[in-house]
């Protein structure tokens, strides 16, 4: 990798998410040479990329050059690489740009789509962890009304403006309340020759509420909004099939829909070279103690949403969300700092300051420790918060000017088609065509 020798330590982390950041940023002029190792040259904002995939905001405006973020820190390299395996034994790190040896390592890969097995649906449906993939949907939503504009078949068009989204978690609410606010009062405009009011939106829940991990209350406030904007919520129907045009449950209920995005669950994007010892099964997340430290191994560590640290408020890990990450980035750079002093680590608390949704224009919920509220004030919170924990000045100001753009005019510019998404198309022959 290219990586000049040094007679300090070397601290190798793999993951440019909040929590690689947030240790990379506390272990800036330490004594110690980092290395940070992502598959992409840029941090993402997770938490905005649905309205990238909506067209509220342009994928430049949630993500940061990480070699922008580290540029100078001394002794700090990046390298833009995919590893591979880790070779414990070794202390060696493998990628497709080649190896690397450390004297510490920190694993902070974060998480990855749970399809919980079923090929059908991960092949067919459409997944949001990634800015390309937002882009994809933003470029599949916008595709398919130009093709229900060109179709005579009112059955077809009805099916390529029906849109189903699996999971009814944060990420699966704000984007059903950003379609169904394209629908109130942008899609009309655009589509003047459509029956946009045909248009479905479905929040598909496998549990009786959606936003589980949110309060009851806020749970409530939140199906309350989604039902005024005309989102149809579907509780207690868990999904077991996608074909690419129909989605199949486990009850009677069949829903024809062009685009189904998944959003119920996801795992740890874990690399190979672990023990089993080292590994939930279930989770694919590595199994730490109160300190960070991967089971079985005192010099490597894991945090954010790959690492799954059991306690007794937390008996399947913290919540894989961006405040734990960042909380866990911060609390490791010091405990390295300590290890390298040869002094006693401390165990990381995890300060719960709240979780938040937001649903639309004035529609959010807001869970503190001993608050919760919603509509306007919510909102405002949201946006303040988010608007604040974006990297960069100027992707704060891009992003605060969009929001004020498009909350003044209801409007959204960022409705283009610049990367056409090429999804399979499923034609239906009749035995005589056949």
């Amino acid at each position: 990798m290219n990586i000049p020798e040094s007679s300090l330590p070397r601290i190798v982390i793999i993951g440019a998410g909040f929590a690689g950041i947030a240790l990379a940023k506390k272990l800036r002029n330490k004594c110690a040479q980092v290395v940070l190792i992502d598959k992409h040259n840029y941090h993402n904002f997770q938490p905005l990329m649905y309205q990238v995939a909506t067209g509220g905001l342009e994928a430049g405006s949630i993500a940061y050059p990480v070699r922008k973020i580290i540029h100078d820190y001394k002794d700090y390299y990046f390298r833009l690489a995919r590893v591979s395996n880790i070779d414990t034994k070794s202390k060696t790190v493998s990628a497709d740009i080649g190896e690397l040896t450390y004297d510490y390592l920190v694993i902070a890969t974060g998480s990855k789509t749970n399809f919980f097995g079923n090929t059908e649906i991960a092949r067919n449906s459409m997944q949001m962890k990634t800015i390309s993939q937002s882009l994809n949907i933003r470029s599949l939503i916008l595709e398919n009304f130009e093709q229900a504009v060109l179709t005579k078949d009112t059955q077809e068009r009805n099916f390529l403006m029906n849109f189903s989204l699996v999971g009814g978690g944060p990420t699966g609410v704000e984007l059903a309340g950003a379609l169904a606010e394209m629908k109130k009062a942008i899609l009309q405009k655009d589509y003047p020759d459509l029956d946009i009011s045909q248009m479905q939106i479905n929040l598909i829940q496998s549990g009786d509420r959606i936003l589980n991990t949110m309060s009851e209350k806020s749970s409530v406030n939140a199906e309350k909004f989604l039902q005024q904007l005309g989102v149809n919520i579907l509780k207690n129907v868990r999904v077991t099939g996608y074909d690419g045009r129909t989605i199949t449950t486990n009850s009677t209920l069949c829903i024809e829909s062009a685009t189904v995005i998944w959003t119920a669950g996801v795992m740890g994007a874990l690399p190979d070279g672990f023990e089993e010892h080292a590994i939930d099964v279930r989770s694919k997340r590595l199994r730490v103690n109160e300190f960070g430290q991967v089971n079985g191994h005192t010099h490597v560590f894991a945090m954010g949403d790959i690492a799954q640290m059991e306690s007794a408020e937390y008996p399947s890990g913290h919540p894989q969300m961006a405040q734990p990450a960042i909380q866990m980035g911060n609390h490791l750079a010091e405990n390295l700092e300590r290890l390298m002093a040869g002094t006693q680590m401390k165990p990381f608390g995890y300060f719960d300051k709240g979780s938040m949704a937001t649903i639309g224009r004035n529609k959010a919920v807001v869970d503190l420790p001993k608050l919760h509220f919603h509509g306007f004030f919510a909102w405002f919170v949201w946006m303040f918060v988010h608007l604040f924990s974006l990297i960069g000045f100027r992707n704060k100001i891009m992003v605060f000017l969009n929001w004020m753009y498009n909350y003044i005019w209801f409007d959204r510019e960022g409705r283009l088609i610049v990367r056409p998404f090429k999804k399979k198309v499923f034609v239906s022959f009749t035995s005589d065509e056949v």
